[in-house]
């Protein structure tokens, strides 16, 4: 009996050991599923702190971009009025540089009927002093030699106006 006794009593410590491992494994897994909880009680605030940083993230690259739009629609406005400004002066320009054109022809139109004046004018002062130099000689032969007769005032005329009719022409009425 004293065995029976003592197997009992190692029966009886074995199931008491065995709640015993079972208490502390139900206590290590109660442990394990607080220890689980708490895991992810700080996973979901680290999860939420993450997403707070990335909205705060968002935002402010969402107001840079914000900030970028307005400056760039200031640096906009400010190019087009000096677009319209340069405009307006190259018409300004272009303007003056027709009217500077058509100037530059009126004086070399000008110019042009100058240089055909002198141009006549001397040829006529050349056709003149020839004349000058026929008449003298002619004057000269007629007072030299009374047999070849002298000249009237007709005559001198008719011969003058024979030897040179472009002395008598107007320039304005020569082109």
């Amino acid at each position: 009996m004293a065995s029976s006794s003592g197997s009992g009593s190692t029966g009886s410590l074995s199931t008491a050991g065995a709640a015993m491992a079972m208490a502390a494994a139900s206590g290590t897994e109660e442990e394990m599923r607080a220890l689980m909880e708490q895991r992810r009680a700080k996973r979901m605030l680290s999860n939420r702190e993450s997403a707070r940083r990335s909205r705060m993230r968002k935002q402010r690259h969402l107001d840079d971009l914000a900030a970028q739009a307005a400056h760039l629609r200031r640096e906009n406005a400010h190019v087009a009025a000096a677009l319209g400004l340069t405009a307006r002066g190259l018409q300004a320009v272009d303007a003056e540089n027709a009217v500077l054109r058509t100037q530059a022809a009126e004086l070399a139109a000008r110019l042009h009927s100058l240089n055909d004046i002198i141009a006549c004018m001397s040829a006529n002062n050349n056709t003149a002093a020839a004349v000058a130099l026929t008449v003298a000689a002619a004057a000269t032969a007629t007072t030299a030699d009374p047999l070849l007769g002298g000249f009237d005032g007709a005559s001198f005329e008719d011969f003058l106006f024979r030897s040179s009719p472009e002395m008598f022409m107007f320039p304005a009425l020569q082109s």
